[in-house]
């Protein structure tokens, strides 16, 4: 509908039907308007498949959910690094809710992953806000391309479960432009969701509900947003304030309350009916999108969406290690030992967990190979069954191989909590030992949705890490144990050695309400390669059955301004004897900055298939967002003139080809200066440093006198130098023995400022 229409449809509009429109109808309807014609749509959960539920279902699931499918989990996707994969889960939920008849899938989930413990990992795709970005807007532009809305979450700076509804995420303006804003701002303008949810928590003291600065200024403002800003179920605190600060739609229903709230506003003079209008129009706008263009006939094939999600699942699983022992033959006696084998832990808890119409597991899907089970320990239970792993030890000694399947069981991760710590249950653990000792020949494989600890890694040959790989995960899992696919999933985020390692690990979750983001841009990768911490796995990390050779790096230019662009190409060459496919990743460094700044951040990424001996030319192309870091000073993205490293690896720590290039900025920042200014800053901006060597030459110094031998032996000339460049101009009045007054400061004040 055009908007004019829609404003017209606005303007025959009571306050009270205003009023109301802008709060759901229960827990997934927004109101109808019947005397004007205006319907009522359904919004439900996601992002990895349909929670849809029944007008009495609540929002974390106690009632049942339609049968649907299960794609694997975010954790998962984003390890496949492959935009056209995700692109096509989204299409394929894109038709899923045409046919259920849903305006808008709440999902993607993007928030970053600050720490290991946060209990919705599995539902974010990333640390790195450049590879959520990316993977969320492919997400969304399949979901969309289905004339289905989607509704990106959770804005902004929701990086904990721990007192979600009332904690304040305390973070410094430049950390959440470089790290928890650009995601969003990537799928914003490159996808254009229909819908953004705000986030429960307050930032920096204000909650996301009624923070103007987030929901207008930066959201719509700067970055272009078009739709309506819903509010997380529950996360309304001041409804009025809500409507001031751009915050369109109330989720669920608030029972009529928050309705009338707004309505006595207006007429008292504290809300400008305008703002009202305004939300009524936006999410008018997003109904009548999807209701024009809906396709209730359109057909879900559930069986092959259950295929779907196992080739989905294949390409998102990462192997962390392995010696030879991998691909297993298929003619081979092996045991497959853990209840995760018979019963597989593929998805998260809480909000998007998903009804599944059918799961397939490893063991059923290694039907008619020479498998033995062995349950090997309880998932109800951390207390280890000295039954159980006598029993996995026993099929352990007859396999040729040992499978375990382990990781972290529902209660271990969900939705609503936080994780207490980085470890997989004793009983697990335990089991690994054991069976590793009977049989050297001991394959891992994890479920799981975030990091964990592996204490018994060095004794075992190989580990798989399937994360939350949806309700076929077992498919996927038989055909990479067994060579039938080759892994080609690399890790989204650092798996540290231990939690004490992250850079939150003293204060994340805070303290109270107060949760302070401390590290700063220093999240994940960024943390673990400045420091040259050693880590269990590096961002990026993922082995292949085969071997690739990364070679020819080439920039288009070795100096740039920061208007232009770079195209950078290198070759990537199969040099094993499988087909694969390789994910090449780009990073980029500032070699010297007034900042302090990473060693390297992600900026391109590409994954290509390669048959053996083959080798293709990878392009990527970089702009000013590449090598500029937020300034508060100048409120933008600034570079600075330097020399930037361009690096090309298979992770962060696996980096095969480098160059450099030279980007001359071409900003024009008017700094003021005062007597308390150093020299050295001064000197270091180069539109007025020669103004102060000039100022400089002109004062009567007089002859400096000649320092004894024991003098020059205490006062060194670096020592010189810098006391000189870390001086005031004041402390020239002081060491110039009066040759240099306070007027002559005034007056170079004025010129540097002139």
């Amino acid at each position: 509908m055009e908007i004019e229409k829609i404003r017209e449809l606005v303007s025959k509009m009571t306050l009270e039907e205003k009023a109301g429109l802008c709060s759901g109808k229960d827990f997934w309807h927004t109101k109808a308007v019947e005397r004007l014609g205006i319907p009522s749509v359904m919004v439900s959960d996601g992002p990895h498949g349909l929670r849809k539920q029944d007008d009495k279902a609540d929002h974390l699931g106690v009632n049942e959910s339609i049968k649907a499918v299960c794609m694997p989990a975010a954790c998962a996707t984003a390890a496949s690094f492959d935009r056209e994969l995700v692109k096509t889960v989204g299409e394929a939920i894109g038709k899923s809710c045409q046919h259920e008849k849903l305006c808008v899938v709440l999902g993607p989930a993007v928030n970053i992953k600050r720490s290991p413990l946060c209990g919705r990992n599995f539902e974010y795709f990333s640390e790195d806000p450049y590879l959520a970005g990316e993977i969320a807007a492919a997400y969304i532009n399949g979901v969309q391309s289905q004339n289905v809305g989607t509704s990106i979450k959770h804005f902004a700076a929701n990086s904990q479960e721990h007192r979600r509804l009332s904690s304040s995420s305390n973070v410094d303006e430049r950390t959440l432009r470089e790290i928890y804003f650009p995601a969003f701002e990537t799928a914003v303008k490159k996808a254009r969701p229909w819908t953004v949810m705000c986030s429960y928590n307050r930032v920096n003291g204000t909650y996301a509900s009624e923070n103007r600065w987030l929901l207008t200024e930066v959201l719509r403002d700067c970055w272009g947003f078009d739709g309506y800003v819903m509010s997380d179920w529950g996360a309304v605190s001041d409804r009025v304030e809500g409507i001031k600060a751009g915050l369109d739609l109330e989720m669920p229903s608030s029972g009529g309350i928050n309705d009338r709230r707004i309505v006595e506003a207006v007429r008292s003079g504290r809300l400008d009916e305008k703002l009202v209008d305004l939300a009524a129009e936006r999410i008018l706008n997003i109904s009548f999108r999807y209701l024009e263009n809906a396709k209730p006939e359109t057909p879900w094939d559930k069986e092959a969406d259950h295929l779907l999600s196992a080739s989905v699942a294949e390409e998102c699983m990462v192997l962390l290690k392995n010696n030879g022992l991998l691909p297993l033959s298929k003619g081979d006696d092996i045991a497959f030992i853990g209840e995760f084998a018979e019963k597989p832990r593929f998805q998260g808890g809480g909000s998007s967990h998903i009804n599944c119409f059918k799961t397939t597991s490893a063991l059923e899907a290694a039907k008619g190979l020479k498998i033995t089970y062995a349950r090997g320990y309880s998932v109800s239970e951390d207390k280890a069954d000295e039954s159980m792993i006598a029993e996995a030890v026993n099929a352990a000694k007859k396999a040729k191989v040992a499978v375990v399947f382990a990781g972290l069981p529902d209660s271990y991760e969900s939705e609503g909590y936080d994780r207490r710590n980085m470890k997989m249950p004793e009983c697990q653990n335990r089991l690994i030992e054991a069976v590793a000792a009977a049989n050297p020949n001991t394959v891992v494989v994890l479920h799981n949705g975030s990091p964990i600890e592996m204490p018994w890694l060095d004794k075992v040959p190989a580990v798989l890490e399937a994360y939350l790989g949806g309700q076929a995960v077992g498919i996927a899992t038989v055909r990479i144990l067994f060579g039938d696919a080759n892994p080609s999933g690399h890790l989204a985020e650092t798996f540290p050695k231990r939690l004490e390692d992250n850079p939150s690990y003293l204060f994340y979750g805070g303290e109270g309400n107060e949760a302070d983001y401390r590290e700063g841009i220093f999240v994940g990768y960024r943390y673990y390669d400045k420091k040259d911490a050693e880590v269990l796995f590096p961002f990026g990390h993922g082995l292949s059955y085969t071997e690739f050779e990364v070679s020819d790096l080439r920039l288009s230019s070795g100096e740039i301004s920061d208007t232009d662009t770079l195209c950078v190409t290198a070759k990537v060459k199969n040099v094993g004897k499988r087909a694969g496919k390789a994910v090449l990743q780009l990073y980029v460094g500032d070699r010297k900055s007034s900042m302090i700044r990473p060693v390297r951040e992600l900026k391109g990424f590409e994954k290509v298939y390669l048959e053996p001996s083959q080798e293709k030319t990878v392009e990527f192309t970089l702009d000013k967002r590449a090598f500029a870091f937020w300034s508060v000073e100048i409120g933008d993205w600034l570079v600075e003139t330097g020399d930037f490293t361009v690096e090309v690896g298979l992770s962060s720590r696996d980096i095969r080809a480098s160059g450099e290039v030279r980007v001359n900025s071409t900003a024009k920042i008017k700094r003021h200066y005062t007597a308390d200014s150093t020299i050295g800053d001064i000197l270091s901006d180069p539109n007025v440093a020669g103004r102060l060597k000039a100022a400089m030459a002109k004062l009567r110094r007089g002859e400096k006198p000649k320092a004894s031998d024991e003098a020059s032996e205490a006062i060194t000339d670096e020592m010189d130098s810098a006391m000189e460049n870390y001086m005031p101009l004041r402390g020239m009045m002081q060491f110039s023995g009066g040759a240099v007054t306070d007027g002559d400061i005034d007056e170079i004040v004025k010129i540097l400022n002139k």
